[in-house]
Formats: C-alpha cells, sequence, structure tokens
C-alpha cells in the first residue's frame, strides 16, 4: 500500500514537472508575439489621436504620468509626448469621463496646445448597448466629430452638445453619454494648453518588462 502510494506520488510529481517545463517553454516563446501585438495595437491607438506625420520622436517611449482633476479624477494618467525634432507639438492623454449614464468612460484624446483636437477615442465603457455605446468608433462615426475642433477656453459654449446650444450631435434618447464625452474632452483640451512648463518636470512611465 505504501509503496503503491510513493509510485502514485512520484508519478504525479513527474506530471507536474513536465506540465511546468512546458507551460514554461509556451510562455517563453510566444510572450515576444503577445508583446508585439500589444505594441502594434498600442501605437495603432495612438495614431488615431495624433496624426504620425507630425511628429518623429518614438510616442510609446515618450510616455509620463499626470494627475489632475480636470481629467476626471485625482488618479495618474498616462500622457505620450509627441515631438518633432526635440520639439513638443502634441500629447495624447488618457482622460476619464466621470458622468457616463452608466459610469466612467475611459478616453484617450490627442491635442496641441493651442487647443485643437487632433482625434479622440473611448478606450472602455459601461453605456448601454444600442444607445450610449455609440460613443465607439465601431458603431458610429460620432467621436470623430471633434477632429479639427479648437477648445479656447471655459467659456466656450458652442464646445457642448445641440441640447445644451452647443455644436454637438446627441444620441436619441441618450443625452448623458455624448453629454459626459464632450464636457470631458473640453475640460482635458483646455488641461493641455497648460501642460508645457510641467512638460521636463513629469515622472515617466516604468519601462515594460
Amino acid at each position: 500500500m505504501i509503496n503503491t502510494i510513493r509510485k502514485n506520488g512520484l508519478t504525479l510529481a513527474i506530471f507536474a514537472a513536465i506540465t511546468t517545463g512546458f507551460t514554461t517553454i509556451i510562455h517563453e516563446l510566444t510572450y515576444p508575439i503577445i508583446q508585439n501585438q500589444t505594441i502594434l495595437k498600442k501605437q495603432h491607438l495612438l495614431d488615431q489621436v495624433i496624426p504620425p506625420g507630425l511628429y518623429n520622436n518614438h510616442l510609446q517611449n515618450a510616455c509620463y504620468f499626470v494627475s489632475n482633476p480636470a481629467l476626471g479624477n485625482n488618479e495618474s494618467h498616462r500622457l505620450y509626448i509627441a515631438r518633432m525634432n526635440s520639439i513638443p507639438v502634441a500629447v495624447a492623454i488618457e482622460t476619464t469621463a466621470p458622468n457616463g449614464y452608466s459610469g466612467n468612460i475611459k478616453m484617450i484624446i490627442g491635442a496641441n496646445f493651442e487647443g485643437v483636437i487632433y482625434g479622440t477615442r473611448v478606450i472602455e465603457h459601461h453605456e448601454t448597448p444600442g444607445l450610449g455605446d455609440k460613443i465607439e468608433l465601431r458603431l458610429s462615426n460620432w467621436i470623430t466629430s471633434f477632429n479639427g475642433k479648437t477648445v479656447f477656453d471655459h467659456k466656450n459654449n458652442r464646445f457642448a452638445i445641440k441640447k445644451d446650444g452647443g455644436d454637438f450631435d446627441q444620441f436619441t434618447g441618450a443625452t448623458i453619454t455624448p453629454r459626459a464625452v464632450v464636457n470631458s474632452v473640453k475640460k482635458t483640451a483646455i488641461y493641455i494648453k497648460t501642460l508645457p512648463p510641467q512638460l521636463n518636470s513629469l515622472p515617466r512611465c516604468p519601462e515594460p518588462k
């Protein structure tokens, strides 16, 4: 009986060692592929909010952290500085609209330091399917209506949905979601205009492992 238990234990240990070995090998083989796909996906997103022709630095390597209530909360948000010949020309910044219909709406916005918006994309949301989810580019081109728009200051009343006297369409049956996005984009663009004096002192994002 004892010999049988020992034999079964040894068999189980050998099986576990072999399984662990295979898992380790597979991880080592697939990790570079996964990392490369992650980098490509991130670059594709950044290319949608800042035209690649505007800068000549490696945008993903120019990642920094910023924190300001204008970004929707007091958490740290990633910011990518686009430079042309070492001169900062624009940023892509992650921001949050905290007052969506179903909670936070996470976005990334690209703009220059004069308040001109190059692009906006929604990264994560929990809005109602068929109504508020039209903020997604795959469902509607509404999010592209920010392209080329300029935010001057908080008195820029036209930078609002039409129901509030502004220029941006709202969705039929869903006003809260587009209002939250428009207000967040406006606040973020105004905040970006204040960034130039801070750019050289921002903490860098950790290097990817």
